[in-house]
């Protein structure tokens, strides 16, 4: 296997949080932490991104533009302004500061049927406001125990992406819906599958570009299990989950990259 320092990485590492629906304003410490954290080099060269309820990203700017933190809405409509009571569109998260969005989290492909053409069009809506698009995609157990995984990956990805997309447009994060919160996660020799088949599928759908694109693992990680989950080649950072919500644990998952040989 080959190893890499952190001056030989192919790619500049991304670690992103993504809150969920938690955060108040009394929790903007945690982010404010985070900043600190990064700007005191606790997470190396990666690049840190905290993807926060979108109430709090005005307030999470200044802190998060100053260290050089990234700052990341969860959703956007697909257009840029209209008659949609309660949603929110990329040019509003650009103007709020933010630089990235998450999309099609198997939470809002179930929870709010959003299929691969709404996905598609919402990327393209991020691209067109300026936003890095950090795209989902995973399978399900049952899909994954049937032996479908790759089939149903490969059909998001086609599907979801936009193909103006560019390396620094997308971001994709591979999250198998069963590792999600569950404390389960795949072998590392699975994740490292995936990934390989996901960087060959997007250079099928964007010729010349699939070694320049940063692929996440998501789901389930961990202080804990982060070494050996970054340590995965093709795997160029993570999305985290329930361990972004503190400081503490999403800094010793970023920290992983501080001195980081692969």
């Amino acid at each position: 296997m080959m190893v890499y320092r952190q001056s030989q990485l192919p790619r500049r590492p991304l670690v992103a949080g993504n809150w969920k629906m938690h955060g108040l304003r009394k929790d903007l410490v945690e982010a404010e932490k985070i900043c600190a954290a990064t700007a005191a080099g606790e997470a190396g060269q990666a690049e840190v991104v905290i993807c926060l309820p979108a109430t709090l990203l005005i307030s999470a700017a200044p802190a998060c533009r100053s260290a050089g933190v990234g700052l990341g809405g969860q959703h956007c409509h697909d257009e840029p302004s209209g008659a949609f009571t309660g949603d929110i569109s990329a040019e509003m998260l650009k103007d709020a500061g933010a630089s990235y969005v998450i999309l099609g989290h198997s939470e809002r492909r179930s929870g709010h049927n959003e299929g691969n053409e709404s996905v598609r069009e919402k990327a393209s809506a991020a691209l067109r406001a300026g936003l890095t698009a950090i795209v989902c995609v995973g399978e399900t157990r049952a899909e994954r125990e049937a032996g479908e995984a790759l089939p149903v990956v490969g059909s998001q990805l086609t599907g979801s992406i936009p193909k103006k997309s560019t390396p620094e447009s997308l971001v994709i994060a591979y999250e198998p819906v069963w590792a999600i919160g569950t404390g389960l996660t795949p072998t590392l020799q699975d994740i490292a599958a995936m990934h390989r088949f996901i960087r060959e599928r997007i250079d099928v759908d964007l010729p010349g570009i699939g070694d320049r694109i940063r692929l996440l693992y998501g789901g389930s990680v961990k202080p804990g299990n982060a070494a050996d989950l970054l340590g995965v080649e093709d795997v160029d950072g993570a999305l985290v989950g329930g361990a972004s919500l503190t400081a503490r644990d999403f800094m010793a998952i970023a920290g992983v990259y501080r001195d980081f040989v692969r």
